[in-house]
């Protein structure tokens, strides 16, 4: 079977990099066996985040010294890539938490804070990555409010000031990990105040509820319920990064935004694998993979994943805090070329393989209704980024939001 899932660029894959990859593709098997029944019953995926606990892969980007396997963003979104093959849905429960360790950590050590902001940084996180290490707490990062068209602004979660702490009260829509979580980590303002806050929301907190029903179409997983905070006590601990180092960080480090893209990738390699499968069937004289039509339709795949993948690992190689305009241009157009190209190689695959495909429990039909998601998933959502990438190169740099 053809493999699609090595990185070829040399800055990409480095040793220490691959053998998170390998831990995460040890457990693949696994958690692909359960992938149809979790999205079946549209239930959280709680045995694979066990085994992920198992494995260290919980304090994945959390460094060595404090517990954890000292990976890195690119490290992360190879990982993030290869889980996103197996189980899409998983993946996107595992960025969730990866993400908070990430902006707490390797971006938060890139931004410019004051010697008490940096004390407040070091004192804050070595709790939370405690707490994920010593205690498998699980955090989950819900942005999305429903109250403008993008996610990187207007947010009317409010936090008020008091002692010992916050009194948070809000509500975020598409809330992954709602019921599973132990911390969900909200963006919040403080009237009077325009700098952003990253509060840990404890979960089982006087005031948090979880509301709605999850059945969605697609990513039926990851448990993406609306959390809702009525003046919720949060204490000034569990204010994980200092005010004003998100809206530092998300016009410095925008590739924060793009790590929902990764597990899209991964996807895409396993509608690869899945119609590689099929047409080679037993290898007879009579396989598949002979018919001129169906030969046409796999190259148009291998052109759509192709494309993705390399401008993906090309902005991965790119990757850092502080990039060039046409730097954040090329990280919109990978996203646009994976959320769009996930669906259309989806898509491109039902129609290779046939109706059989289509019937579940399957894997290329399971695929196509996650695929489709994708192009709506905010912040960097495709119409977001190609609002940006029309404005992009005709007007001065410096109108450019990287957020």
């Amino acid at each position: 079977m053809t493999e699609h899932n090595e990185p070829n660029q040399p800055n990409i894959l480095t040793p220490a990099r691959a053998a998170l990859v390998q831990l995460m593709r040890d457990l693949g098997p696994t958690v692909a066996s359960r992938s149809a029944k979790h999205d079946s019953d549209a239930s959280f995926p709680y045995d694979n985040w066990a085994d992920f606990a198992a494995a260290g892969l919980l304090g994945i980007c959390i460094p060595v010294e404090d517990g954890g396997l000292g990976g890195d963003f690119v490290g992360y979104a190879l990982v993030a890539e290869e889980l996103g093959r197996h189980c899409t849905a998983t993946a996107l429960t595992f960025n969730m938490h990866v993400a908070t360790t990430l902006l707490t950590g390797e971006i938060a050590d890139d931004m410019d804070l004051s010697e008490s902001d940096l004390e407040m940084l070091h004192a804050n996180r070595s709790l939370l990555r405690k707490g994920i290490i010593e205690n498998h707490v699980i955090h989950s990062q819900p942005f999305s409010e429903g109250v403008s068209a993008g996610a990187t602004s207007g947010y009317s979660t409010k936090a008020i000031p008091v002692e010992g702490g916050y009194r948070v009260s809000g509500r975020k829509i598409f809330a992954s990990l709602s019921g599973a979580a132990g911390v969900h980590n909200v963006v919040c303002m403080v009237d009077g105040d325009d700098r952003l806050r990253l509060l840990g929301i404890p979960a089982d907190g006087e005031g948090v509820r979880i509301e709605g029903e999850w059945d969605p179409l697609g990513m039926r997983a990851t448990d993406s319920r609306n959390l809702v905070m009525e003046d919720v006590f949060v204490p000034s601990s569990n204010e994980w990064i200092p005010p004003g180092l998100f809206d530092q960080a998300a016009e410095r480090w925008p590739y924060f935004y793009m790590t929902l893209s990764f597990a899209y990738l991964g996807l895409m390699g396993g509608v690869m694998e899945e119609t590689s499968r099929y047409l080679i069937g037993d290898g007879g004289p009579s396989a598949r993979r002979d018919h001129p039509i169906k030969q046409q339709g796999w190259a148009e795949m291998n052109l759509t994943y192709e494309r993705a993948r390399a401008l993906c690992y090309q902005v991965l190689g790119e990757a850092g805090v502080d990039p060039s305009p046409a730097a954040i241009r090329r990280a919109w157009a990978s996203m646009v070329t994976t959320m769009e190209g996930a669906a259309e190689l989806a898509s491109t695959a039902l129609r290779v393989c046939g109706g059989r495909s289509l019937l579940r429990p399957s894997r290329l039909e399971q695929f196509y209704r996650d695929a489709r998601c994708g192009a709506t998933m905010l912040p960097w959502s495709v119409e977001v980024c190609l609002q940006r990438l029309g404005q992009a190169g005709l007007y001065p740099d410096s109108t450019e939001s990287p957020a």
